[in-house]
């Protein structure tokens, strides 16, 4: 019997091959993928180390600032408009600092600036270094005509001095003084007497010397009678004179007509009652000046 059913072999199917132009893409992209994570990193280190830079540099310049604040703050001057021009430069290095430069742009202008500010300092400094020269000069000059003022002046001084010694000398010679003073008291019979009770005038006699340099005349001379117990003997509580600024009393006065030569005179005083028993001093005044002294006593009844 023969088998109608015929065997017939079964086809296997075929594989398909990937795409050559998947795989060339897919490829393409990785290296793409790979260049910009390269890339990225590359350009973040370099920000980084731009970033750095910036900042050094920064730092750098507002080192450079600060350092020109301080010496700003050293340079003194007594002008007045040169002194209100470096207060303006200053502030206007202060306002500088506080600018918050973030790129290279800026940092260049900051440079820029800060190097116009350094020349301008720079003239300031040569400008007060002139006028310290030149005020150190007038110093100088200063010193020496004080010094020459100082000599003129102690000159003059000395001069003054020798004036004033030669005038208080020629003062001093043109005092007429008292010579041969002679205190008495005298009785109502003009005879010599030193009772109480028989006293009736005291009578001091004295001469006037000769001085060529004094001043001719009519002249007062006063006589003060001071007894022992230190009273002043007077005829009256107006009798006052001067003296060298003040008021002194004075017992008796007499006028005379001086002609610079030698003028014998007397003062008489009366009895006012006053005398007590000791021992007087008698002192005689002219033109503000003590010209002579002498003594008496008194005994008992």
């Amino acid at each position: 019997m023969t088998d109608t059913n015929t065997f017939t072999p079964v086809e296997q199917p075929k594989k398909k091959s990937a795409p050559i132009a998947m795989i060339f893409t897919t490829v393409i992209l990785a290296a793409a993928l790979i260049f910009l994570v390269v890339t990225y990193f590359d350009q973040k280190n370099k920000m980084v180390e731009m970033e750095t830079v910036l900042t050094q540099e920064k730092d750098s310049l507002a080192n450079e600032l600060r350092l020109m604040v301080h010496g700003y703050d050293t340079l003194k001057t007594d002008n007045d408009t040169l002194m209100a021009n470096l207060q303006r430069e200053k502030k206007r290095i202060v306002q500088l600092l506080s600018v918050n430069a973030t790129n290279v742009q800026l940092l260049k202008k900051y440079r820029a600036e800060i190097g116009t500010m350094r020349e301008i300092m720079k003239g300031y400094i040569v400008q007060i270094d002139s006028l310290n020269t030149l005020n150190q000069q007038l110093v100088a000059e200063n010193i020496g005509i004080k010094q020459q003022i100082t000599e003129v002046q102690s000159t003059n001084v000395e001069l003054t001095k020798a004036k004033e010694e030669l005038s208080t000398k020629v003062t001093v010679a043109s005092i007429i003084q008292a010579k041969d003073i002679n205190a008495v008291t005298l009785n109502k019979k003009r005879k010599e007497t030193t009772r109480l009770n028989l006293i009736d005038k005291l009578r001091i006699c004295f001469t006037l010397r000769e001085n060529p340099i004094a001043a001719a005349g009519e002249k007062e001379v006063f006589m003060r009678v001071i007894r022992p117990d230190s009273l002043i003997i007077t005829t009256s509580p107006e009798n006052l004179f001067d003296f060298n600024g003040n008021k002194l009393v004075y017992s008796a006065s007499r006028l005379v007509d001086y002609m610079n030569q030698d003028i014998e005179m007397c003062i008489f005083l009366d009895n006012t009652g006053d005398y007590i028993v000791g021992t007087y001093s008698v002192e005689l005044y002219l033109e503000n000046n003590i010209i002579g002294r002498t003594t008496f006593a008194l005994a008992k009844r």
